[in-house]
């Protein structure tokens, strides 16, 4: 008779973007044995996986919740982050302080505050914006990179430290077009990407 061992997934807290902060139900996994000769050939029996992937996928990407928040930290203030770069992408800017908005209340327990006393108070600016070769063929460039730095600064209440970081990240395309031509489709690509970035960068040691 086939001998059954149950181990049981320890829960953990998952915060889904664009969803309710969910658990992942205890989930079972049986483990069977059966002699094969003069060995013992482990045999893997996974349950309910199907459904937590159809859940995660239904919702888009996850990231675990961070319970080591400061826990005297409650407020953050977001200056806009003003285009400085040599050449100006108008729509960047504003794209790019909506996003940062958005993943910060709905990715911390910060509250957002219009006061420079808040616990938090972010700043920034786009600080370079060009396109480099990034790849040449029979003599030509066959793809592009446009460059996007962003400067980052971050300044604590509680302790009164001073924090500043540069965010630098490259987008590709193909060298047989202009930046006019690709510039309004890279935009979103851009922004959800430098904004990823910065919002690591700002809450990865918590």
């Amino acid at each position: 008779m086939p001998e059954f061992r149950q181990r049981s997934v320890v829960q953990l807290p998952i915060e889904i973007t664009g969803c309710k902060t969910a658990h992942m139900n205890n989930q079972v996994i049986y483990f069977k044995e059966k002699s094969v000769g003069s060995g013992t050939q482990h045999t893997v029996c996974l349950i309910a996986c199907a459904l937590s992937i159809l859940f995660i996928s239904s919702c888009g990407i996850y990231k675990f919740k961070d319970t080591n928040f400061p826990p005297d930290i409650k407020t953050v203030k977001l200056n806009f982050f003003e285009n400085k770069a040599r050449y100006i992408n108008p729509q960047l800017a504003p794209k790019l302080n909506e996003k940062l908005q958005q993943k910060i209340i709905s990715q911390t327990p910060l509250i957002r505050s219009t006061s420079d006393e808040a616990d938090y108070v972010i700043s920034g600016s786009i600080s370079d914006y060009y396109v480099s070769t990034a790849g040449v063929s029979n003599q030509q460039v066959s793809s592009s990179n446009l460059n996007v730095s962003i400067h980052v600064i971050l300044k604590n209440n509680k302790t009164q430290k001073l924090d500043e970081y540069d965010v630098s990240k490259a987008f590709p395309f193909s060298g047989q077009r202009t930046l006019q031509e690709v510039e309004n489709s890279l935009t979103d690509d851009i922004v959800r990407g430098v904004s990823d970035e910065i919002f690591n960068r700002l809450f990865s040691n918590w």
